[in-house]
C-alpha cells in the first residue's frame, strides 16, 4: 500500500500516458484493474462546468439555479442565443491549464458533473444533441492524456431528483412522481453506456446525484431500473449507487438482487451542513472511528465489508476554512485515510471563483482566482450582452491563485497523520 501511495503522490511530475487506460472493476469492497490489483482513486470534481451553480462563480444565491439561468437568457436573447453563451462558458470554464494543474496535483481521477440536457435534446425527447458527447468526449480525452480517469456523474436529470438547486431546478423534484422521466432517463443512460462501454478511462457511472427528493425505498427501485438499462448495454463500467441522505441500507446487499461490479456513494462533509464546524476536530473524530473508536470511518469500513461492496465518496471537502496550511494537512490525511480502506473519494471542486478573489481561509477550490482578478458583479436578467459574454470569456483567461499547502501535501512524499495536526 505505501508503495501504491507513494507512485500515486508522483503522478503529477509523470510524463502524460498516450494508452487508453485499464479498464476498472470493483471486488468486494475495493476498485481493482483488470489483474485484481488495488487502485486507489483521487481526484476532484469539475463542478459548475455542465450544470451551473451560482455560488461557485459568486453570482448569485442557492435560489439561482442552472433553469433560472436558462429561462432568462431565452427570454432575453433566443434559445438559439442562449446555447452560443452556455458554449462560450463551457469553453473557458474548464481549459487545458485546468486539466494540466490537476495532474500536477497528482490527481488520478474526476468526476464530472452533467446536466441531464448536455447529452439529450430538451426541445425532442429521447434524441442526442447535434453536440451530444462534445464535452464529455474532450473529458475523457483531456483526462486520458493524464493518465487521469473519469467518473461520468449524472448530476441533474430531467425533471430534477431533488428539491436543491444543484440538480439543476430548485424547488421542482418532479422526477419521482413522473414516470416519463424516469424511462427518459433509463434511455439517457443507455446511449452513454452504448458510447463508452469499451472505454477504460471511464472509471464508473454515478448514476443519480444526491437523489434525496424521495424516500430511501422509492431510490433504490429506481435505480435498481438505471442498472438494469445500463447493463443491457454494458457489462463492464462499474455502476455506482447513489446513497440517500440517511445512507445506503435501503439496497440491502447488492449481490443478493443480482448486481455486480457496483459501488456505493456517499457525500461525507464534516464541518459542514450541519456536522460540526469546519477545523480539525470534527475531521479527526471522523477519520478515527469517534470517541468509542467504532464510529465514523470504521463504522461504514465494517458496514461494507458486511455488503461486501466497495465505496465511492463523491464529494468532501476536507480544507475550506480552516486556514490554508492547515486545511492541506487535513485534506492529506483525509486521502490517505480513505486510502487505507480502499475508497475512491473525490474533492467538490476543482475550481471556485468570487468576487475579490484569493484563498482567504480556504475556499472550495483546489484553485480560484487571484486577488486582483475579481469576478464583476453582473445581474444576467439585465446585463448587456456584450458583458454577459466578456464575463464568460473571463473565466478562460482570469489568473489562478493555486491552494499552496494544498498542493504540497498532496504532493509530498511525506504523509501526515491527523492526530498531529492542531
Amino acid at each position: 500500500m505505501k508503495r501504491l501511495l507513494a507512485a500515486l503522490l508522483c503522478a503529477g511530475a509523470t510524463a502524460a500516458l498516450a494508452a487508453p487506460l485499464p479498464m476498472l472493476h470493483t471486488q468486494g469492497t475495493h476498485w481493482v484493474d483488470a489483474g485484481g490489483r488495488q487502485v486507489v482513486l483521487r481526484g476532484t470534481n469539475l463542478g459548475n462546468w455542465l450544470i451551473n451553480e451560482f455560488w461557485m462563480m459568486d453570482l448569485g444565491t442557492d435560489k439561482d439555479d442552472q433553469c433560472t439561468l436558462e429561462a432568462t437568457l431565452d427570454r432575453r436573447f433566443g434559445y438559439q442565443e442562449r446555447q452560443r453563451l452556455m458554449r462560450l462558458f463551457r469553453d473557458n470554464w474548464i481549459t487545458t491549464r485546468d486539466w494540466d494543474l490537476m495532474q500536477r496535483h497528482g490527481l488520478n481521477v474526476v468526476r464530472l458533473p452533467f446536466l441531464y440536457s448536455v447529452i439529450e435534446d430538451e426541445k425532442h425527447p429521447r434524441t442526442l444533441r447535434a453536440d451530444a458527447w462534445h464535452y464529455l468526449d474532450e473529458a475523457i480525452r483531456q483526462a486520458e492524456s493524464r493518465g487521469m480517469y473519469v467518473i461520468l456523474d449524472l448530476h441533474g436529470a430531467v425533471g430534477s431528483q431533488g428539491w436543491e438547486h444543484h440538480s439543476g431546478c430548485a424547488g421542482k423534484n418532479q422526477y419521482w412522481s413522473t414516470p416519463e422521466y424516469q424511462a427518459r432517463t433509463e434511455w439517457l443512460w443507455q446511449q452513454v453506456a452504448s458510447r463508452y462501454k469499451d472505454n477504460g478511462t471511464v472509471a464508473g457511472y454515478s448514476v443519480l446525484n444526491e437523489p434525496w427528493g424521495t424516500t430511501p425505498e422509492r431510490m433504490a427501485a429506481v435505480v435498481g431500473k438505471l442498472y438494469a438499462a445500463i447493463r443491457a448495454i454494458d457489462p463492464n463500467h462499474v455502476v455506482i449507487l447513489p446513497g440517500h441522505s440517511t445512507g445506503i441500507d435501503a439496497y440491502g446487499k447488492p449481490a443478493d438482487k443480482g448486481m455486480r461490479n457496483v459501488a456505493f456513494e456517499m457525500h461525507p462533509y464534516p464541518g459542514h451542513f450541519g456536522w460540526g464546524k469546519p477545523g480539525v476536530a470534527v475531521h479527526r473524530e471522523w477519520l478515527t472511528c469517534g470517541p468509542d473508536g467504532k464510529g465514523g470511518v470504521c463504522e461504514w469500513d465494517a458496514r461494507l465489508r458486511g455488503l461486501d461492496t466497495a465505496l465511492y465518496l463523491g464529494e468532501i471537502q476536507p480544507w475550506a476554512l480552516m486556514g490554508l496550511e492547515r486545511g492541506g494537512q487535513v485534506a492529506r490525511a483525509s486521502f490517505d485515510t480513505y486510502a487505507r480502506y480502499g475508497w475512491a473519494a473525490t474533492a467538490w471542486s476543482w475550481k471556485v471563483v468570487s468576487r475579490e478573489g484569493g484563498h482567504d481561509t480556504g475556499k472550495w477550490g483546489f484553485v480560484t482566482n487571484a486577488p486582483g482578478a475579481r469576478v464583476p458583479a453582473l445581474d444576467f436578467a439585465t446585463a448587456p450582452l456584450a458583458d454577459i459574454e466578456i464575463l464568460f470569456r473571463s473565466f478562460g483567461t482570469q489568473a489562478y491563485e493555486i491552494h499552496q499547502p494544498l498542493l504540497h501535501w498532496l504532493t509530498t512524499s511525506s504523509p501526515r497523520d491527523i492526530h498531529d495536526i492542531q
